[in-house]
């Protein structure tokens, strides 16, 4: 099955309920060009019923793409599998810290070793590269199934005691 977008564990209730309260989701990509490549999700609607804007001035104007269908969602279950200091400088306009190119070149490396649907995140407090990858993945229909559904049953049978 060939998935639209992928969400980490955590973001799964969220997401969910944007489904099936907000209109489904939208997908913004970046437009910045120190940062493509990211992007961002949202419900389709506000609170109030209208269609939502754009998340951040980074983002495009209009969102990439609308899902509606939660079977198009693959929920990642990611782990820490590396954590290593990198060097890092600050940019031009002192806003933002980037890694210096050896560093850089270390994550990359440490990406791909990783395997398939690795990533890295920052810890800027240690001023860390984590390298994270996923050990289980399900759309988010099974999510749904698996672990939201039996905590219904649970509050439903504690309700009726």
């Amino acid at each position: 099955m060939a998935f639209r977008h992928t969400i980490k564990l955590e973001q799964a209730e969220k997401i969910w309920d944007w489904l099936q309260n907000r209109g489904g989701i939208a997908v913004w990509h970046s437009i910045n060009l120190s940062n493509l490549g990211r992007t961002w999700t949202t419900p389709v609607l506000d609170e109030e019923g209208n269609l939502v804007k754009k998340p951040t001035w980074e983002a495009d104007s209009v969102p990439a793409e609308v899902i509606l269908n939660p079977d198009d969602i693959l929920v990642s279950k990611d782990q820490e599998v590396k954590r290593f200091h990198v060097a890092v400088r600050v940019s031009g306009n002192g806003l933002m810290l980037k890694c210096k190119p050896g560093s850089s070149n270390r994550i990359l490396r440490a990406v791909s070793k990783a395997g398939d649907g690795a990533y890295h995140e920052f810890d800027y407090w240690t001023q860390e590269a984590v390298i994270m990858a996923p050990v289980d993945r399900f759309s988010l229909t099974e999510w749904y199934q698996y672990f939201q559904s039996p905590k219904e049953v649970d509050d439903a049978q504690a309700n009726r005691s």
